[in-house]
Parts: structure tokens; sequence; C-alpha cells
């Protein structure tokens, strides 16, 4: 666990909320055809390049049509994920009413069912972030992601359960809500699960047959192109955003809490653990778009209803509160972040006791610091 040697009293804490509070309101009554716009623009060329990407990979005998096809293919499962589908059921869009972009009733095009990422994410992950024992998504009921979780054998395989888990990424997702590490446990047996896993299977199926067999029975011939150019286009997706998640979350500096910790919370100390549980990612603008604005991890978990486009205009001002209260503000380049979370992910695998290379233990004071 990274310890906190930031403290704020409960007035500095409520002070320090008051301010974010302001931001908020500011920034919300602000809304309006500007954003509207924005969100239409995006779905329209998410849309554009799917289907787009699926009329090259039709004519993918030829490698430039099935590479050209592939990426559009890839980037607009990239959009639906992370800038739409994830930002979509956060509510971020709701005060439009239009029931096409109705977080309640959104379905994205992931192997996770919409509902349950509505349950595990935006109620038990944006509710107890970094809470070791509530937040479910350090791990992911399958990783080893905190010095809290206690060590077993079953952590040596941590570099391995992780490259799986980037590759398979939609898949780990929609597993998220099955609560693995209780049915290992025996807290729950996995038959407890079965509506869940019914709605897994639902979904799943419906995936793997829009993609791995109805597209490619429409090519004909060219099927074996459309399979692959489908299956590269999903791996895009699964390690992109597999890379973005995990670099807002766990990289050098990121801090980890015990429920004892976070017990009778005030609105300001939540704000503050959700600094402090968060990362930023520095980039232009097609990168913002491309994380979904989740480059902006921080401003996210502070404001997750608030349309993502904004983060970026109020990084600055989130910045400069925390620095005033002395509270670490976490940003750097996706390579660097990555691979400090790379590291940890290494670091965890053998038990606290077994010292590792001074490389592997490397921590976040003694990075050159990231200018702001």
């Amino acid at each position: 666990m990274t310890h906190n040697t930031v403290t704020l009293t409960r007035e500095q804490a409520d002070a320090f909320g008051r301010e974010i509070d302001t931001i908020k309101e500011r920034v919300m009554a602000q809304l309006g055809e500007e954003d509207a716009d924005y969100i239409r623009r995006v779905i329209k060329a998410q849309r554009a390049l799917e289907v787009g990407g699926r009329a090259l990979l039709f004519a993918g005998v030829l490698p430039p049509a099935w590479l050209l096809g592939t990426t559009m293919l890839g980037l607009s499962k990239i959009l639906d994920n992370m800038e739409i589908g994830h930002n979509i059921m956060h509510g971020q869009y709701d005060w439009m009413r239009d029931p096409a972009i109705s977080g309640r009733s959104f379905e994205w095009d992931t192997a996770c069912p919409a509902d349950q990422w509505r349950h595990s994410h935006n109620y038990m992950h944006h509710t107890h972030t970094n809470i070791v024992g509530m937040d479910r998504d350090i791990g992911y009921g399958i990783l080893r992601m905190s010095e809290d979780q206690k060590w077993h054998p079953y952590y040596l395989g941590n570099p391995v359960y992780a490259f799986l888990l980037m590759v398979l990424f939609q898949y780990g997702v929609a597993l998220h809500e099955l609560e693995t590490e209780r049915i290992r446990s025996g807290e729950i047996r996995l038959r407890d699960k079965r509506d869940v896993l019914k709605a897994i299977w639902k979904k799943t199926r419906r995936q793997t047959l829009k993609d791995y067999v109805a597209f490619p029975l429409l090519a004909g011939p060219f099927a074996p192109f459309v399979f692959t150019g489908n299956m590269t286009a999903n791996l895009m997706r699964n390690v992109w955003s597999y890379m973005i998640i995990f670099c807002g979350h766990f990289p050098d500096g990121t801090q980890e809490f015990t429920v004892e910790e976070t017990k009778d919370e005030s609105r300001g100390q939540w704000y503050f653990r959700q600094v402090l549980g968060s990362a930023n990612l520095t980039g232009g603008k097609i990168f913002h778009l491309l994380s979904g604005n989740l480059s902006h991890q921080i401003e996210h978990h502070l404001f997750p209803d608030m349309p993502a486009r904004r983060y970026s205009d109020i990084a600055p001002e989130v910045q400069e509160i925390c620095e005033r209260y002395g509270v670490p503000y976490n940003r750097g380049p996706l390579p660097q972040q990555f691979g400090t979370v790379v590291r940890k992910i290494v670091k965890l695998t053998l038990p606290d006791s077994v010292k590792l290379p001074s490389l592997l233990r490397k921590s976040a004071d003694e990075r050159e610091p990231v200018a702001a």
C-alpha cells in the first residue's frame, strides 16, 4: 500500500471540498448545445468509422484495405467503449433527456452487460475508490495490486494474469460482477451468481456471434479477413482501455485506503481520497478523446457525471487548488505511468518480505518530476 503522508484536518477537507464543489456547480450550470453537439459528433464519427472499417474488411484480400479497415474498426470500438459508452452510462448527458443516450438504458459494444457495469463500476468503484476490500477494481478480483491484499501463492502468476487480462479485457470486465475472489475463498458459490452468469453469457454470445460469425459469413470467401480484422480490432480496444484504466489507478504515487481510514468521511474527505487514488495522463486532444478523457482520471473521479470533454478545461483549476492544500496531483506521460504499473504488478507477485532489485523498488519520490 502507498501510505498517505498528506493529511487534512476536517476543517481543511471541508474547505477543500467547497472549492471543488464550486467548480462542479459552475460547469454543470454552463452545459448546453455545445456539449450536446459534441457527443452527437463523436457518435456520428464512431458510426462512420465502424461502417467504413467493416466495408473495407470485406475487401480485405488487399492488404492495405485490411489494415485500414481494421484500424478504423478498432478506433470505432475504442470510441464506443471510452468516450461514448463509459461516459454516457455515467449519466453525463442525461440532462439532454435524449432516450438514445440515457445513462440508465444505454448498451455498449462490449462483452460486459451495461446493467452490471452500472453497479460494479458506477456505484461500487466510484463510491469506494481505492478502498481495499470494497473497491473490486483493485485487481479486478484477479490481480494483486496492493500490499494490503494478503499474499497467496496464487499471486505468483500476477504478471501472467495481468497480460491475459489486458488482451482479454472486455471479458475480464464482463466477469467483474461475478466476484471471483469471493468464489475462490469459498465465501460464495458459483451457483449464487446464476443470474449474473446468465446475463454475461447472453451478452458475450451476442458479441461473439456478431464479430466472429455473422460479419464473416456475410463476407463469403473473404470471411477469414473479416474474422481476423474483427479479432484485431477487439484486441486494439482491449489493450488500449486496459492501459488507460490501469494508468489512471495504479501508477506510482496513487494510494489505497483501508475501510477504517474512510469511516465517517465528509464530502471534502471523499474528494481528498479521489485525488490521492487517481493519476492523470498528459497528451494532446486526440489522445484525450481516444482515452474517453480518462486521461483526466483525477477530474473524472471528482466529477463522474460531468461531461468528460470539460475535464481538460478545469484540470488546471483543480491542480491549483490541490497545490494550495498540499494535495499531490499525480500526472505524467503514458509510457512512464504504464512502466510503473508494470513494475508494481511484478513487485506484488512475491511476498512483501522478499526483497526485489532496486529498479523494482523504486518509489514515486525517486522519479524525475513531470513539469506541470
